[in-house]
């Protein structure tokens, strides 16, 4: 299966409760590479990266209910896959 690669921004109350964690926690348990980062305007990016099927399971539970905090809304993009190792927490 081919690697996808998408861009995730999270609304809402999601700084602060664990969320980046939660999202690294999510993503490493299907082997997918990326990355989550608090930004300046209260959101956070969750970048991941590998197959479609795990990548799809993945954005399903940045809103789902075992998700922390308070999630308001969640926007994606594809981008173009980088071929990044592992996944780390900014």
């Amino acid at each position: 299966m081919s690697a996808v690669r998408v861009v995730a921004l999270v609304e809402g109350h999601v700084q602060g409760v664990g969320y980046r964690w939660f999202v690294r926690g999510t993503a490493t348990a299907r082997g997918l590479a990326g990355s989550a980062t608090n930004l300046p305007d209260g959101r956070v990016e969750v970048v991941l990266e590998g197959p479609a099927d795990d990548v799809r399971a993945v954005l399903a539970e940045l809103s789902g209910p075992r998700a922390p905090g308070a999630v308001a809304g969640v926007q994606q993009r594809d981008d173009v896959v980088q071929g990044v190792p592992g996944f780390t927490v900014g």
